[in-house]
């Protein structure tokens, strides 16, 4: 192939993500051209219905997306139907034509991606994803590659704005977590359907392709731990103000001695800390290096055009690498074989390991004693109070006993708030948030 001659690509999916991409790749076609030494043009499109943001005058159109994979005349799929199953069938039988693909996909990547790679390894075909995650926020090229020479220590991010917009709405308005749901539904931040996103589900597909590519390890989504907003209440995030942290929704991966942390969970974390300081709908992701040290990646973490600017980078990537021999390519997953060599890969720990500090909140009757036995629970398991507030009652009513803990091991909490719940003087279950600093010295 010549410099000049153009890239070809089909879209699947003219959806959001899919009419921004059409619309980008369009418009601003001269400046791409230049940037990647060549024409990138769109062969064909497949969709379902027509975008009425995109003028497909001149375009192929069809409504089978397997036809663009196996359009002979294609180089580059790029693949924005989103979902599992259909859209693994579409990218691996595109790879299995030599086409190379870009996709949105971060469900697909996180589950599938590793049969996936082995595949287009097989077939020297290149698989880009920069908008599986954070949206337009280039945070996968600059992880892969600009902090190519860090060992990377741990990473911490916002990567779901839904939730992020309904813990900004509640802290800032006293509002509860069923009415800003509510207004994200009405305003489209957030699905019929919110399971994915409030459940951390959708942050845990993102965490695990981040953490895959920070550490050189397999993509190991089942092994993520997830749990979502939806208990969160205005008293947490009152008191978690009161005692200088912000509540976040973080989805958090860390390096340690015994494995690595993979987890998504509502967090404090202090209010100086940048995190605590990304609002609404936006995403951030803090990354700790051991030469460069912390470094913050902030942005549109969805929509339109922030996920195509990503889509359209990762367009540009292949089309100047495509005349590059398969073996000299930038790793799928910034490192060589990890898929080959996963027995000798690093674990994912299981929760109960985890080593960090907690809130807890519980209800319990104002009576002499019962703080006594709540500390001494407490001691048994080794865990020991840096804070501790009760409000005043009358005597035998309930009353809310806030804690924050040092760092104790996971399963010494599971073990005392299963006790703590157990006692007489105790209502209900105890509220458990986990605390994190994300020392910037770490």
């Amino acid at each position: 192939m010549t410099t000049l001659e153009p890239v070809k690509v089909g879209i699947c999916g003219l959806g959001t993500v899919g009419g921004g991409t059409f619309n980008v790749l369009t418009r601003n076609a001269d400046d791409i051209a230049r940037r990647a030494g060549r024409p990138i043009v769109i062969q064909q499109v497949a969709a379902r219905r027509d975008n009425p943001a995109c003028d497909l005058a001149g375009i192929n159109v069809t409504n089978d997306i397997f036809e663009v994979v196996r359009n002979p005349d294609i180089d580059v799929v790029v693949e924005l139907i989103g979902g599992y199953d259909t859209a693994r069938e579409l990218v691996l039988e595109a790879i299995s034509n030599g086409k190379h693909v870009v996709t949105a996909n971060k469900a697909l990547i996180a589950v599938h991606g590793n049969e996936i790679f082995q595949a287009a390894a097989e077939k020297g075909v290149m698989v880009a994803f920069e908008a599986a995650v954070a949206g337009g926020i280039p945070v996968i090229k600059s992880l892969r590659e600009g902090l190519g020479g860090n060992r990377i220590q741990w990473l911490a991010g916002i990567i779901n704005g839904t939730g992020n917009y309904i813990l900004t709405h509640m802290r800032d308005e006293g509002r509860d977590f069923n009415d800003v749901l509510a207004e994200a539904q009405a305003l489209g931040y957030a699905e019929a359907d919110p399971t994915f996103d409030v459940e951390g589900i959708d942050a845990a597909h993102k965490l695990t392709i981040l953490a895959s590519i920070a550490y050189g390890v397999p993509l190991q989504f089942e092994k993520a731990y997830t749990e979502g907003i939806s208990r969160i209440t205005s008293e947490d995030i009152e008191q978690a103000d009161n005692l200088g942290y912000v509540i976040k929704h973080l989805g958090i991966s860390c390096r340690t001695d015994e494995g690595i942390e993979l987890r998504v969970h509502p967090t404090l974390i202090p209010k100086q800390r940048l995190l605590a300081n990304v609002h609404g709908v936006k995403n951030a992701i803090e990354i700790m290096g051991d030469a460069v040290g912390p470094t913050l990646y902030y942005g549109a973490g969805a929509g339109a055009e922030p996920t195509a600017s990503a889509v359209v980078a990762d367009l540009l990537d292949v089309a100047r690498d495509m005349v590059t021999e398969h073996k000299y390519r930038t790793p799928y997953l910034a490192f060589s074989g990890i898929i080959e060599q996963s027995d000798q890969a690093p674990q994912v720990l299981p929760m109960e390991n985890i080593v960090t500090a907690y809130y807890l909140r519980l209800m319990a009757v104002d009576r002499p004693g019962v703080l006594a036995r709540v500390a001494t629970i407490l001691s048994e398991q080794g865990i020991s109070i840096e804070a501790l507030t009760q409000k005043e009652a009358t005597e035998g009513e309930l009353v809310p006993i806030i804690m924050l803990t040092h760092r104790t091991r996971e399963s010494s909490m599971n073990e005392a708030i299963r006790q703590l719940e157990s006692l007489a003087d105790v209502a209900g279950s105890v509220t458990r948030i986990r605390v994190e600093n994300l020392d910037d010295n770490a």
